[in-house]
């Protein structure tokens, strides 16, 4: 399958807050890192987290404003809805695919070095 639709389907799962698909997207040895640089490893960690997540914000979602891959890896470039007073929170996401499944989903600050570092100018 092609990484970029990997990583929408992922995505979908995240905006729509089903754990079981995002369980079905995720390799055992599932790495999500956040903006600070904090890893959570494992498939069955991150799930928890993730429903940790949207317990505490159920309207969650990611709009993606630009998707592009280079072999396994996917980069990305859009913002978080969190709730009616965040709506638009710029981020950049990064995504390694293994057979066909989200090794590793990072969160990155929007600015311009990572924008260059990404080459999503």
């Amino acid at each position: 399958m092609d990484p970029k639709l990997v990583v929408l389907e992922f995505n979908e799962c995240i905006s729509n807050g089903d754990v079981g698909g995002l369980g079905q997207l995720m390799s055992d040895d599932h790495v999500f890192i956040d903006r600070e640089g904090n890893a959570t490893r494992t498939k069955e960690e991150m799930l928890n987290g993730w429903i940790r997540f949207f317990e505490m914000f159920p309207g969650y979602k990611n709009t993606f404003e630009r998707v592009e891959s280079k072999g396994n890896h996917v980069f990305v470039l859009g913002f978080a809805y969190w709730s009616g007073e965040n709506q638009h929170d710029p981020a950049i996401w990064t995504a390694t695919i293994l057979n066909d499944l989200v090794a590793e989903w990072h969160i990155y600050y929007d600015t311009e070095e990572n924008r260059e570092r990404f080459r999503l100018r």
